[in-house]
C-alpha cells in the first residue's frame, strides 16, 4: 500500500520561488511535479500506510508482531515514529523502531524485517518507507529544492506456504568515509539545535550531487547485476527492476549499464519526484496495482542513499 499527500507540486510553482524552470528541472531530473504534505507530520502518512495494509488483508491489528519504519524525517528524535504508529493502528502487541538508512532505508528495512520471519521470531511484520522531505528541503538551495516530495508506502511480511515464493537474496552495503557528500548537519547530538543552526541553514540536507551521482549509477548497476549473478539469474530472468528514484538520468543511466530494456524499469520520479524511504515501495504498489506483477515473477529493488547505503533484494513476488 502507499500514501501520497493531495496536495501536487508543480515545476511552474518552484519558478516563483527560486531560480530555474520548468525545462531546466525536467532536463537534469525528470520531474514534473511532486507531491507536498502540509500541516501534518511524517506519522500520519506512515499511518495511513499501515491502516491501509491491514484493511488490504483484513487483519486484526494484534496480529502485527513487529513494525519498522523507515525515514530520516521522523516525527521527533525519539518516540519512534514506528511507535506512534504502533499505537495509532491498534498494534497493541507489536514493537516498534525507526531505521535510518536514508534512500536506502526501505530496502534496509524490508531485509531487516524478513530476519524475524526467517527465524521464526516473528509471524507478520509491518514495514513502511515514508519521508516528508519538504520538512528538510531548502526552497533556497537551487540544486536540491527541486528534487524532493513527500510519500510513503509499505508491505506486509508473512511466511511463505511456497518455499519458491518470497525474498531470494539481498546484498547491502555502506560506506561511511562519504557521508559528507550528503547529509543534514543539523538536529543532532553534533549540532543541536541553535541560534546558530539555524542562521547556518544546518536543518536541510545537502548533497554534493556530481559525487553522489556518479557513485549511485555505478553502485546500482554494481550491486544489482552482482546479486543476479550470484543466484544465477539474467537480465532475461527478471520480470521488473525497481529502483530508487532519485534522478530519472541515473534510472536510464542505471538501466543501461545493466543492459536493461525500458519496460522492465519501473519509474514514476515525473510524478512523484524523490520521496527518499519511500520511492521504491510507492513504485512497488504502481506496478502492482497496474497489473505488471504476478506471483512467481522475479523483482528487483535496488536503491542509493545518504551514509552512504546502497542495496539490492531480489524476490519472487507472492501475491
Amino acid at each position: 500500500e502507499r500514501y501520497l499527500p493531495d496536495r501536487i507540486g508543480t515545476n511552474a510553482d518552484l519558478e516563483k520561488i527560486i531560480d530555474t524552470s520548468d525545462t531546466w528541472i525536467r532536463e537534469r531530473t525528470g520531474i514534473r511535479e511532486r507531491r507536498i504534505l502540509d500541516g501534518l507530520p511524517t506519522s500520519f502518512m506512515a499511518t495511513a500506510v499501515g491502516e491501509r495494509l491491514l484493511r488490504q488483508r483484513d487483519m486484526d491489528p494484534a496480529d502485527v508482531d513487529l513494525i519498522i519504519v523507515a525515514t530520516v524525517t521522523p516525527d521527533m528524535v525519539f518516540p519512534a515514529t514506528a511507535c506512534l504508529v504502533q499505537d495509532r493502528i491498534g498494534a497493541r502487541r507489536a514493537w516498534a523502531f525507526d531505521l535510518s538508512a536514508a534512500c536506502s532505508g526501505f530496502v534496509y528495512a524490508v531485509v531487516t524485517g524478513s530476519q524475524f520471519i526467517e527465524s521464526g521470531a516473528h509471524e507478520r511484520v509491518m514495514v513502511i518507507g515514508v519521508d516528508k522531505m519538504s520538512a528538510i528541503t531548502d526552497m533556497e538551495d537551487r540544486s536540491t529544492s527541486v528534487l524532493f516530495g513527500d510519500g510513503g508506502g509499505g508491505i506486509l511480511l508473512e511466511r511463505s506456504e511456497d518455499p519458491d515464493l518470497g525474498i531470494v537474496d539481498f546484498d547491502l552495503h555502506a560506506d561511511g568515509s562519504m557521508g559528507d557528500d550528503l547529509y543534514m548537519k543539523g538536529g543532532g547530538s553534533l549540532h543541536p539545535a541553535s541560534p546558530e543552526t539555524l542562521e547556518k541553514r544546518y536543518h536541510y540536507i545537502r548533497q554534493n550531487g556530481r559525487v553522489v551521482y556518479k557513485l549511485a549509477i555505478v553502485k546500482m548497476a554494481e550491486v544489482s547485476l552482482g546479486l543476479l549473478e550470484r543466484n544465477g539469474f539474467t537480465i532475461e530472468d527478471l520480470k521488473l527492476f525497481i529502483p530508487h528514484q532519485a534522478n530519472l538520468r541515473i534510472i536510464n543511466a542505471t538501466a543501461e549499464r545493466m543492459n536493461l530494456p525500458s519496460e522492465k524499469v519501473v519509474v514514476n520520479i515525473d510524478r512523484f519526484a524523490n520521496t527518499t524511504a519511500g520511492t521504491v515501495p510507492i513504485a512497488l504498489h504502481e506496478a502492482w496495482t497496474q497489473g505488471r506483477l504476478e506471483p512467481g515473477d522475479l523483482v528487483q529493488l535496488t536503491a542509493v542513499g545518504g551514509g552512504l547505503t546502497w542495496g539490492s533484494l531480489l524476490l519472487r513476488w507472492a501475491y
